[in-house]
């Protein structure tokens, strides 16, 4: 079972729930507690975007790496190529230094913004979307105002709603099972875009 799983994840082409067929992206992540470089799958179609999780010990893991270098060689391996040569970076530090003190801290609109997209990726990636708070009205419009650099105009229920998914996010982020070095599986990533919260 976990080699069809893995093997569907690298398939060029590959529908389905958890098959690859988007582009491949390495994506470099800097945290106060993790640091690394995992790979982000696109969707295609109606398929939503994911971090790459492969089937390990009866649960989904994070393959991360510490350079570009090393994911490329791996996503070679496994006979994938990745869509772009550079990685781009998402400062979770960044995020986590406002989270500290939302009320006086200005809010980094765009890191903050990237994190969402990730944390919803990853979430998928990993099966775990319930370790995220439920997206409503009050998110959809949060994130309206997050993507138009409008974060001054939250009300505070538009806030509390940011801060509460950021911060599960974060803990997502720092405790999910990874696999340091894989030699085995692969998952996915889009540059940020427009999307809107719970979307796929």
């Amino acid at each position: 079972m976990e080699e069809i799983e893995t093997a569907a994840v690298f398939a060029a082409g590959g529908r389905g729930g958890r098959g690859g067929g988007g582009s491949l992206h390495a994506y470099r992540v800097r945290g106060p507690g993790r640091g690394a470089v995992v790979l982000w799958l696109g969707g295609e179609g109606d398929e939503p975007d994911r971090v790459v999780a492969l089937p390990e010990a009866e649960r989904w893991q994070v393959p991360v790496f510490t350079t570009v270098r090393q994911a490329r060689a791996y996503v070679s391996r496994r006979g994938r190529r990745l869509a772009a040569s550079e990685a781009d970076t998402l400062e979770l530090v960044r995020v986590q230094h406002w989270l500290e003190d939302p009320v006086r801290r200005r809010v980094p609109a765009g890191a903050v913004l990237e994190a969402w997209n990730f944390f919803e990726d990853l979430a998928r990636g990993l099966d775990a979307v319930h370790r995220l708070p439920r997206q409503g009205a009050v998110h959809n419009s949060a994130y309206e105002r997050l993507f138009g650099g409008e974060c001054t105009a939250w009300t505070s229920g538009e806030q509390r709603a940011v801060l509460e998914l950021i911060t599960a996010g974060m803990e997502l982020w720092n405790s999910c099972p990874v696999i340091v070095k894989p030699r085995t599986g692969i998952g996915r990533r889009s540059k940020t875009v427009r999307r809107r919260p719970g979307s796929t």
